[in-house]
Parts: structure tokens; C-alpha cells; sequence
């Protein structure tokens, strides 16, 4: 088994503060407010030379009639599944709760290492309070304040004694993929049919993801972090301060990823928040897929397909060298195929072109169709180079490059596209002084 960390415990006792220290940054969303956390939430840790992966879970309330607790609870419990080690989090300030009686009762026949973390745990009087969890039965404990990071070096030395060497590097490395789209197109409903487990909460209710989830995606033959994201609302429409920071981790997540799958509902087309984030995903350089969801309730005649791609074409302008998948998350229809898609544009943006390469098939081009003379100055391109960036950027050397305007820096665009597959991948080009 992997070297993977389940943080349990009642809700707001800091599991998601804790979560955030592991991993060094604030991947979580933290709030006072009980209920934060919804979905199992995956990242990457380390100590003492050993990698593993952490997973933050949403408060555990046992025989709660709530759809949102009961949902939670089940995360729990997969995620306890997923598990070698687990990590119980208690809050010295408020003592045993009931609550807290519940998760041990719920955590005493699991057959893995149980580490009792006793939070909030900040100065030498909440230390000794802390003996109270004795009566939990769960033998020792550990006194941390996820907050300010003390006692946690201690939890980690034995937490990890157990684990395998793994380089972080190894668990770092694979690409990342972003499912991003508007609330309620489907996001999550796509990532548990090509997982084929309910790895994310689904319900009728917009907004129900919040934060950005990593899942680690290995199956026929590929490898990859999929990334579940809030839907992206107008700002307008965006008013709860959980709901703001969730945008936020969405934007982050766009930004942080390789590629992108923009996820439309069908039956709405291609809205302007669409358009806006599709806009965020090429201004960040990222590879994207449109995955036009829910294509199933759609009346269709044979001519559907065409003119539905041509709308959504003409909306993307001018960048409109898009894959488009037409899916159905809730019948499994091409999901398998969003995937190909999204491996092929993320081999497209990591695409170089030698310059002799690039030079061999561009100077014919710019020798038969030149740049439009400005104020009778003749532009004169003299080579191009691909520049050794992680997205793809080209530089054309020009004796008068201010003269070259944007129609013409599209047309070399589009004859870069028409040689070389750079599908999905927003290309960027500068003209300099030769």
C-alpha cells in the first residue's frame, strides 16, 4: 500500500488547518463555520525523507439526516478505506465531546496505526487538560497546535516510521489535469465516472463542491492528478466569504494545472461565464478540452454535432484550435475520450520544434505572404526560434518589428497550427529586432 494519511475527526477541530501545515500552504478551506470541509481532499507531504499523501475529510457526525453530513460521513469512511495510517483530531478547549466518542468508536476496529492528535494545544495548561482523551481508550496521544505548527514534529517522527521511502519528486511529477466549468455543469459527476467510485459529493445543489480536490488518476495506462474545482460564478453572484475563497482556489487551480477540461452543460451552450473562464484558462498559457456534458438530453438531428462545434467555435474566436468532446457524465458516454484528448494537448504543449525545423517550413510562408508594408518600411523577417519556455512561446526576428501588426502575428499563428499539431495549446509569438 501507498504511503497515504487520513485526517478524521468531528467537525472544526482544525483537521483542514492541520491538512494546510502538512502541506505547507493553505490548499484547505478553513472557517469557523462546522461543514467547510465536503469532499476527501488529497495533497503531498513529506518528512524525514519520506513522501506520502494526505487526505482531509469533512467533519464526522454519525446518524445525522442532513444530505451534506450524511454524504460526508461516507467520504469518511472512504477515505479510511484509502488509508495506512489515520490521524485523529481532537480540540483540547472544548474536552471529550460526544462526537469525539463516536469517530473512536467508529476508528477502534480499524485494523492501521491510529495517531490521537490533541489540537489547539498551545501553551503548557491546555497540555496538561489534554489527559482527558485517555478516557477515548485509544491509548496515547499527541498534543499539537496545527495553528502554530508546535508539537507536530513529534507526530510526524512516528507517524512516518512505518512508511517506505518515496521521493516527493515521484509523487509531484505527473501531470495535472483541472476540471473547471460553471456550477453545476457536472464537474464531479464526470471525475466519479472515470473513477468509477463517488470520489466527490454529487447533489442537485449548485455549489456543493468547494474546494479544488486532487485525485490521483492511474488507469489504462495513464498517470495523473485530476483536479475537481468549484464551479466559477459571476462576482456579482459570489456573496458567502466560503464560497469566495473557493473561486479562488478554482483560479488557483487553473493556474497550477497542465491542462484544462471545460465542462459546458449542454442544454445552456456556451454561456459568457464560460467564455470568461476559457479566457482565464489561455491567459494562464494551459492546455484545454471543451467538454460539452449532458449531451444525452439533447434533441438531435444530423446536423447537430456541426453546428453546435461551429457556435461554440465562433464564441472562442480566435483561438479556436479546441478539442471538443460531446459527454454524457451520467451514462459514462466518451468520458474515456476527454481523457485521450487531454494526454494528447498535454504532449502538444510540451511540443519543441527545432529552429532549423521551424525555419525550413516558416520562411517559405513569410517569403510567399510578407508582412504588409508600413509608411513604405518593408518588414523583412529574418529567422524564428521556439523559445525554451514551459508553454509554447515563439520569437520571429524582424527588421522593423513595431510594424507588424496583430492580423499578421495570427496569421503566423495559424501557419504554425497548419505544420505542427499544437492542438488545445495557446501559442504565444513576439516580434523582435534582428
Amino acid at each position: 500500500m501507498k504511503n497515504v494519511v487520513a485526517i478524521v475527526g468531528r467537525p472544526n477541530v482544525g483537521k483542514s488547518t492541520f491538512f494546510n501545515r502538512l502541506l505547507e500552504r493553505r490548499e484547505a478551506i478553513v472557517d469557523e463555520l462546522s461543514g467547510v470541509t465536503r469532499d476527501r481532499h488529497y495533497g503531498c507531504s513529506a518528512w524525514n525523507g519520506k513522501a506520502f499523501s494526505v487526505i482531509d475529510t469533512g467533519g464526522y457526525v454519525a446518524g445525522s439526516r442532513d444530505a451534506f453530513e450524511s454524504a460526508i460521513c461516507e467520504q469518511v469512511m472512504l477515505a479510511l478505506a484509502e488509508a495506512c495510517a489515520i490521524v485523529f483530531v481532537v480540540d483540547v478547549t472544548t474536552g471529550v465531546t460526544e462526537a469525539d466518542r463516536e469517530v473512536a468508536e467508529l476508528l477502534r476496529p480499524v485494523d492501521k496505526p491510529v495517531f490521537l492528535m490533541v489540537n489547539k494545544a498551545d501553551n503548557p495548561r491546555r497540555i496538561a487538560d489534554a489527559t482527558v482523551f485517555y478516557a477515548l481508550g485509544l491509548g496515547g496521544y499527541y498534543t499539537v497546535s496545527a495553528m502554530t505548527g508546535s508539537g507536530t514534529g513529534e507526530l510526524l517522527d512516528e507517524l512516518v516510521k512505518g512508511f517506505k521511502a518515496e521521493t516527493h519528486d515521484e509523487l509531484d511529477e505527473r501531470p495535472s489535469v483541472a476540471v473547471v466549468g460553471r456550477p453545476n455543469a457536472g464537474k464531479s459527476a464526470f471525475i466519479n465516472a472515470l473513477l468509477g467510485t463517488d470520489r466527490n459529493i454529487v447533489t442537485d445543489v449548485a455549489g456543493t463542491t468547494r474546494d479544488a480536490l486532487e485525485t490521483p488518476y492511474n488507469l489504462y495506462h495513464h498517470n495523473f492528478l485530476l483536479i475537481d474545482t468549484a464551479g466559477l460564478r459571476k462576482k456579482a453572484k459570489v456573496r458567502a466569504d466560503i464560497e469566495f475563497y473557493a473561486a479562488l482556489r478554482s483560479l488557483r487551480a487553473i493556474s497550477h494545472s497542465d491542462v484544462c477540461l471545460l465542462l459546458l452543460d449542454a442544454q445552456q451552450g456556451m454561456q459568457a461565464q464560460d467564455l470568461s473562464i476559457f479566457r482565464r484558462i489561455v491567459e494562464n498559457r494551459k492546455g484545454v478540452v471543451i467538454l460539452v456534458n449532458k449531451w444525452d438530453l439533447i434533441e438531435k438531428d444530423n446536423y447537430s454535432l456541426q453546428s453546435y462545434s461551429d457556435s461554440i467555435k465562433r464564441r472562442i474566436a480566435p483561438f479556436d484550435d479546441v478539442p471538443l468532446v460531446f459527454i454524457s457524465a451520467r451514462h459514462k458516454q466518451r468520458i474515456y475520450r476527454a481523457i485521450e484528448r487531454a494526454m494528447a494537448v498535454f504532449e502538444n504543449r510540451r511540443r519543441r520544434i527545432k529552429t532549423s525545423r521551424l525555419n525550413e517550413v516558416m520562411q517559405p510562408v513569410v517569403k510567399q505572404t510578407p508582412p504588409p508594408a508600413v509608411k513604405g518600411k518593408h518588414v523583412k523577417i529574418k529567422y524564428c526560434t521556439q523559445l525554451p519556455t514551459q508553454a509554447p512561446q515563439f520569437a520571429f526576428f524582424a527588421n522593423a518589428p513595431q510594424y507588424v501588426k496583430e492580423p499578421y502575428k495570427r496569421f503566423l499563428e495559424n501557419q504554425i497550427r497548419k505544420h505542427f499539431d499544437f492542438s488545445g495549446v495557446p501559442l504565444q509569438l513576439y516580434l523582435r529586432k534582428k
